[in-house]
């Protein structure tokens, strides 16, 4: 009775096996030829093709009904990262015999047929410029390149701002970089490597220097760095279209140029003058920041636009750029970049940290698009 009794006991697990194993059974695995066959239907947004022809699927694994693989992307500053995970996830859903998607990120950001190799290690060099000065053109480099390494990136930021190097102070770093040999190592700050003129001259020191020398500083800064392995390194311009500017242009191959300028016509007429140059000499226009955009009242809860309002937008329309962005005036502001805490680190949560990040993303995505654009031929 015992042993019968045991044998009973025993039969409803052996019916649930007996079940799992003819489910098992009856289920094909999905191939990893099918998997990539459907994500060849899910393309980036900003590049307009699909996720396997540029390479960015990686470690297809199937496990059953369990599928998972890597997605690399061409920037760690994805904007559309979220929308690529869903679109990906329910392509492969989608496929007969499939119940769970696991998706892990990478990214791999590449330097395009416009980059040579000018300055060993670094991908791509971002120009930060503006035709009139006074606009917060530094303040929007320092945002751009601290918003960038957040995001894993490998950063650095060059004040080639000779005349006004107030970069290691809106950076929070006064001590002077020091020196491996021949080259100059950079400072280290939030995660940014930079140098300055502003490590060289002491606070009320002036720089008077005529254009050739200010050409010549440009380049060794550019060149006689240890800047190592940098995904994205952004230039802080001079005001204007001088010599700093035609020097940069002129010893390395940019990625492209982000312009800023404040909303009033005093600063757009100087801002169109700036893109006309490096139009001119064949930089690619990345987009238009507005800076001090508008002013919300924390007391009143009143948004004022100070300077106007839909200047860069027209700016942008009429040269065929994307508006990258609007940054609003706000005090903490300018007390970060003055104890060295800029906003994004001091308050993250904020909206000009917010509005930082939507910069950086769309500046990064336009670099890869045009990394894989083909240069027209002349």
């Amino acid at each position: 009775m015992d042993t019968l009794a045991a044998r009973t006991a025993t039969l409803p697990a052996c019916r649930k096996l007996e079940e799992e194993l003819l489910v098992f059974g009856n289920n094909k695995s999905v191939s990893r030829e099918e998997v990539l066959h459907a994500l060849e239907s899910v393309q980036d947004p900003e590049l307009h093709r699909d996720l396997v022809s540029l390479g960015m699927i990686e470690n297809v694994e199937i496990r059953g009904s369990k599928v998972s693989f890597t997605v690399s992307l061409t920037t760690p500053a994805c904007p559309l990262k979220s929308q690529i995970e869903q679109d990906a996830r329910a392509a492969v859903l989608a496929l007969p015999g499939v119940e769970s998607v696991e998706i892990k990120w990478s990214s791999h950001v590449s330097s395009g047929i416009r980059q040579k190799a000018a300055i060993p290690g670094v991908k791509n060099v971002i120009a930060v410029g503006t035709g009139k000065g006074g606009v917060g053109k530094s303040t929007v480099s320092v945002g751009l390149a601290i918003t960038l390494a957040e995001t894993g990136a490998k950063v650095g930021l060059l004040d080639a701002d000779v005349w006004g190097p107030n970069i290691p102070q809106m950076m929070g770093v006064q001590v002077p970089p020091s020196q491996n040999g021949q080259k100059i190592v950079p400072g280290l700050s939030h995660g940014v490597k930079m140098i300055s003129m502003g490590f060289f001259v002491t606070a009320d020191q002036a720089v008077i220097w005529r254009g050739p020398m200010v050409g010549k500083m440009v380049t060794q800064l550019l060149t006689d760095v240890e800047w190592g392995e940098l995904d994205y390194l952004i230039v802080d311009l001079p005001p204007g279209t001088g010599d700093a500017s035609l020097s940069l242009a002129q010893a390395i191959p940019l990625a492209g140029l982000v312009v800023v300028t404040t909303p009033q016509d005093v600063a757009l007429t100087d801002a169109a003058k700036a893109i006309g140059m490096f139009e001119h000499m064949d930089v690619p226009i990345l987009g238009v920041v507005e800076n001090m955009s508008y002013f919300f009242c924390p007391h009143c809860h009143e948004r004022t636009d100070i300077f106007g309002h839909g200047g860069a937008h027209k700016l942008a329309d009429d040269h065929g750029v994307p508006l990258l962005g609007e940054i609003p005036l706000d005090p903490a502001v300018r007390a970060g970049g003055d104890v060295g805490q800029p906003v994004m680190v001091q308050d993250p949560a904020s909206p000009i940290a917010a509005a930082f990040r939507e910069i950086a993303g769309l500046v990064a995505a336009r670099v890869s698009v045009l990394n894989l654009t083909p240069v027209a031929s002349k």
